[in-house]
């Protein structure tokens, strides 16, 4: 299986309900590197790091995300995968 990356936009009722915090632990379930963050229109927004098949099984849990999250799209932009993350990391810039 080969390594790809995937940068996600992820829409709806997703900040305020713990989806950073559960997007890291779901990512490091998966062994998926990269990174996520909230952006200021009320998006969040992650780049996903890994295995082909554990990269599509994150942006699957990315179209529910947690318990309380209601998520109206997710948008993924397909990368080349960089291999520089080590972590899977809440980022705030």
């Amino acid at each position: 299986m080969k390594n790809v990356g995937a940068h996600a936009l992820i829409e709806g009722r997703v900040q305020g309900v713990c989806f950073r915090m559960d997007t890291r632990r779901a990512a490091l379930e998966r062994n998926v590197m990269g990174w996520v963050r909230n952006l200021p229109d009320g998006r969040v927004e992650a780049l996903f790091e890994g295995k082909e098949s554990d990269v599509k099984s994150m942006l699957k849990w990315c179209e529910s995300g947690p318990v309380l999250a209601s998520v109206r799209k997710v948008t993924v932009d397909w990368r080349d995968y960089t291999g520089k993350f080590d972590s899977f990391e809440i980022v705030f810039w």
